[in-house]
C-alpha cells in the first residue's frame, strides 16, 4: 500500500469513527441531560460494559488480532479465504451462544463481581435486569465485527466503519422517542441495543453479499485451519482479557461511590473521540497492511506504512492530548451540564478527563504497535506485556483507593498504559529495521509536540481569561467551539509553518482518496 493508499484508508475509517464518536457525544448529552449521573445512569453503563468487554475480548481481541492476518495471507496467495471465513463464524457463533446463555443464567454473579460496590443497594438488581436484556448484544456484534475483518482484509473499509453509527443512531431515537410521548425511558434505552446489533449485523453481511462475500456460518469443527486460528487467538484473546479486566478494576473501584460510574463514562466519552478516529482507525487499516506486506516478504513496504502510521497518529493526537489535559472543563459543561446534570459531576468528569488524556498518546500507540506482532503471528509477547500491565493497573488503583477514592482508576488506567507502550516498544527491537522509527519520523515528531505546546499556551491564557464570563449554557457552548477552533487554527498554522506536515500533502490525499 502506499502512502496515499495507506492514508486513504485511514481518511475513510476516520471520517465514519468520527461520525460514531460525534453522534456517541450527542447520545451521551442525551442521556446525561434526560437521566442525569446516580443509580439508573450507573446501573445502565454497568450493564452495557459487559457486552462491550466480551466484545472486545471474543470479536476485536481474538478475531481482529489473530483472524485479520490469517485471512489477508490467504487472499495474498489466492487460497480458499471465504471457506476459512464461513468456519470462523460458525465456531464464533457457537461459543458466543454458549457464553450468552450461561451470562444471562448467572447475570446476578457477574454483576457481583464487576460492579461491587452496588450489592446492597437498588442499583445491583437494576444492573441485573438491564444485564439480561443487552448481553445478547454481544452474539450480534462479534458476528459483525467478523464480518467487518473479511472486508478490511479486502480493502472494504467504508461499511465496516460505518456500522457502529447504527448503535448511536438506534439509541439516540429511542431516547428522543421515549421522552416525546413520554415511554418508559430505560426499557426504550435497554432494548435498543439488541435491536441496533441487529442492524448493524444485517448491513455487514449484506455489503459481504455485494462484494461477492456470501459468508454464512458452517458446522463448528476443528480443522487445520481452525487450530492455527485458535492457537494464535488464544493469547490475543488473554491479552485484550487482560485489558478488559484494567476496566473492570476501574468500574470495581469507581462502584464504590454513587456517581462515579457515569462521572468516569463521561470523561471516557471525550478522550475516547481522538482515540477512537486516529488509533482504531490506524490500527484497522494498519493491520491487513503489514500482513499482506510481510506475507509476500516487503520489509521495506512495512517500514513505511509503520511510520506513515506513527507520523499521521501523532500528528492527530498530541494536540488533542494537550487540549483535553488544559481545558477539560470548558469541554465537559458544553457537553454535559445541563439537564440533570449539575456542576459538581462537571468538575468530576473534567477532573477524570485531564488524567486520561495524559495516557492518550500511550493509548493510541498501543494502536499502531500492536499490528506488528499481530502481523507477524505473535500474539503471546503482547499478552506478557499485558498481563504485566494489568497488575500496574490493580497495584496502584486498589493501592490509591484508600486514599483518592473513584479517581484512582484513570490514574492506574493512564500509568498502565505507559508501561504497556513502553514495553511494546522495546519488544519491536527483534523485529529489525523495518519496525523502527526513521530519522525524518522522529523529527517530524518533536516539531508535533513544539506545535501542540504552542496552541496549549493560547488555551490556557483564554481559558484563564474568559472563563470567568461564561455562565449560561449557550456561551458554554460558545466558548468550547472558540477553543476548539482556534486550537485548531493555531496548531495547523505553526505545525505548517515549521515542517511538522504539509498541508498541500494532506489535500492532495484527500483529493485522491
Amino acid at each position: 500500500m502506499k502512502p496515499i493508499r495507506l492514508i486513504s484508508g485511514f481518511l475513510t475509517v476516520g471520517f465514519w469513527t468520527l461520525a460514531s464518536r460525534i453522534l456517541g457525544m450527542v447520545r451521551e448529552i442525551l442521556l446525561f441531560s434526560l437521566i442525569g449521573a446516580g443509580p439508573l445512569l450507573d446501573a445502565f453503563f454497568a450493564a452495557f460494559r459487559l457486552p462491550n468487554m466480551f466484545r472486545r475480548f471474543f470479536a476485536e481481541g481474538a478475531f481482529n488480532s489473530a483472524f485479520v492476518p490469517l485471512i489477508s495471507k490467504k487472499y495474498e496467495r489466492k487460497e480458499n479465504a471465504v471457506a476459512f471465513a464461513n468456519e470462523a463464524m460458525g465456531c464464533l457463533a457457537f461459543v458466543l451462544l454458549i457464553l450468552t446463555t450461561l451470562a444471562i443464567i448467572f447475570m446476578p454473579a457477574l454483576i457481583w463481581a464487576i460492579a461491587n460496590g452496588f450489592v446492597g443497594d437498588e442499583r445491583f438488581e437494576i444492573t441485573v435486569a438491564f444485564g439480561r436484556v443487552m448481553f445478547p448484544y454481544i452474539l450480534l456484534i462479534s458476528l459483525a465485527a467478523l464480518l467487518s475483518g473479511v472486508l478490511n482484509a479486502l480493502g472494504y473499509f467504508a461499511a465496516a466503519a460505518a456500522a457502529p453509527v447504527l448503535l448511536n443512531i438506534t439509541i439516540i431515537l429511542g431516547l428522543c422517542v421515549s421522552f416525546f410521548f413520554k415511554w418508559p425511558i430505560m426499557t426504550i434505552l435497554i432494548y435498543s441495543v439488541p435491536l441496533a446489533g441487529i442492524l448493524q449485523l444485517t448491513l455487514l453481511w449484506t455489503t459481504a453479499k455485494e462484494a461477492g462475500l456470501v459468508i454464512r456460518p458452517s458446522r463448528p469443527r476443528l480443522s487445520k485451519d481452525m487450530k492455527t486460528l485458535v492457537r494464535v487467538a488464544i493469547p490475543s484473546a488473554l491479552a485484550n482479557g487482560v485489558l478488559q479486566i484494567n476496566l473492570l478494576v476501574g468500574q470495581f473501584v469507581s462502584s464504590q461511590e454513587t456517581g462515579a460510574i457515569s462521572w468516569l463514562y463521561g470523561a471516557d466519552r471525550l478522550y475516547q473521540l481522538p482515540l477512537g478516529v486516529v488509533g482504531i482507525a490506524i490500527g484497522i487499516v494498519l493491520l491487513p497492511e503489514l500482513s499482506r506486506r510481510i506475507a509476500s516478504n516487503d520489509e521495506g513496504g512495512a517500514h513505511s506504512a509503520f511510520n506513515n502510521a506513527f507520523t499521521t497518529s501523532m500528528a492527530l493526537t498530541i494536540p488533542a492530548t494537550v487540549a483535553l489535559f488544559i481545558v477539560p472543563l470548558p469541554l465537559i459543561s458544553a457537553l454535559f451540564q445541563h439537564g440533570q446534570t449539575t456542576s459538581a459531576d462537571a468538575v468530576a468528569m473534567a477532573l477524570a478527563t485531564s488524567i486520561y488524556a495524559l495516557g492518550l498518546p500511550a493509548f493510541v500507540l498501543q494502536k499502531v504497535y500492536q499490528p506488528i506482532y499481530f502481523a507477524r503471528g505473535d500474539t503471546k509477547t503482547p499478552f506478557r506485556f499485558a498481563l504485566i500491565s494489568m497488575i500496574i493497573n490493580s497495584l496502584i488503583a486498589f493501592g490509591l483507593m484508600p486514599f483518592y477514592g473513584w479517581i484512582a482508576a484513570p490514574i492506574a488506567t493512564t500509568v498502565s498504559a505507559w508501561a504497556m507502550i513502553i514495553l511494546l516498544f522495546a519488544g519491536t527491537k527483534k523485529f529489525g529495521a523495518s519496525s523502527q522509527l526513521s530519522k525524518i519520523s522522529r523529527s517530524k515528531f518533536v516539531l508535533i509536540i513544539i506545535s501542540s505546546f504552542a496552541m496549549g499556551l493560547f488555551l490556557w491564557i483564554a481559558d484563564y481569561l474568559l472563563k470567568k464570563e461564561v455562565v449560561s449554557l449557550i456561551e458554554k457552548i460558545s466558548f468550547a467551539s472558540f477553543l476548539v477552533l482556534m486550537g485548531a487554527a493555531i496548531y495547523t498554522f505553526v505545525a505548517n509553518f515549521l515542517g511538522a506536515f504539509s498541508i498541500k500533502e494532506i489535500q492532495e490525499v484527500i483529493k485522491k482518496s
